[in-house]
């Protein structure tokens, strides 16, 4: 059953067109592969998704509901979470503060109640620290630096700590924007890990962009491949690594998995 479905969606910056007509169907607990060249339309797609761009024509549909044209935070309460190609944190903050961020859509308490900081308010907030540094920190292993300042942390770790705020939200659809972009072998391979194991246990829809083809390759599901802002293949990662249109447009004669 299709948790996710982008029906020829246009997206139209001036003259240029930065989605043509492209239709995607992701299916639930499906871990989805987008990839392409710069410039091909990858992460227009995951802003339309999230809703910091609204498309210029076509429909997307989220569990049965048309949310085109619904406002970003309120896409979030759906429970679509999404992290950045360029990590987007609040550097002069702890890891726990940032991660917590990601948890306040999920609070029930109001504006004044929360400024109080008193009563219900207080012990929900208590509540879902609690239920951050065992479920999210504690899943990603980020407790020895849970209190660090995030500014202060190599590269690969802001990326892990990313991670663990779109988590907070509690997702159902998981929106990764190049996740290893940056990293060294070792990065890559503990990132990997940890969105392997993030997903089963929670049992997660993953959409991702990324340019490691190795990583594409060996935990995705289904691949599609975008160029100049169009869908020019669709498939098994096997499939797609085969078809001669995406080894012309993207791949590569020479390309091989490592």
């Amino acid at each position: 059953m299709a948790l996710l479905t982008l029906e020829t969606l246009h997206l139209n910056f001036g003259g240029v067109a930065a989605l043509a007509g492209v239709t995607l169907e992701v299916n639930a607990d499906d871990f989805f592969a987008i990839i392409g060249p710069n410039g091909a339309g990858k992460t227009s797609i995951l802003n339309c998704i999230s809703g910091i761009y609204t498309p210029s024509r076509g429909r997307i549909v989220f569990n049965g509901q048309d949310i085109t044209r619904v406002k970003s935070h309120r896409r979030a309460k759906l429970r679509i979470a999404r992290t950045f190609q360029n990590i987007a944190l609040f550097r002069g903050m702890t890891v726990l503060d940032n991660v917590k961020i990601g948890r306040h859509i999920r609070l029930r308490s109001g504006v004044l109640a929360c400024g109080v900081y008193y009563g219900k308010a207080a012990r929900e907030e208590l509540a879902h620290r609690a239920t951050i540094e065992r479920e999210i920190i504690d899943l990603l292993e980020l407790q020895d630096i849970r209190h660090k300042i995030v500014g202060t942390l190599p590269y690969g770790l802001q990326k892990r700590v990313e991670l663990a705020r779109a988590l907070a939200l509690e997702p159902v659809l998981l929106l990764l924007d190049e996740p290893t972009a940056g990293m060294n072998a070792e990065e890559t391979e503990d990132m990997v890990r940890f969105i392997l194991y993030v997903k089963q246990t929670k049992r997660l829809t993953v959409v991702m962009i990324e340019h490691d083809m190795g990583v594409v390759m060996g935990i995705s599901d289904r691949v599609a491949v975008l160029d100049f802002g169009q869908k020019i293949a669709e498939g098994a990662p096997a499939q797609v690594q085969a078809d001669p249109v995406v080894i012309k447009a993207y791949l590569g004669e020479d390309f091989e998995v490592a």
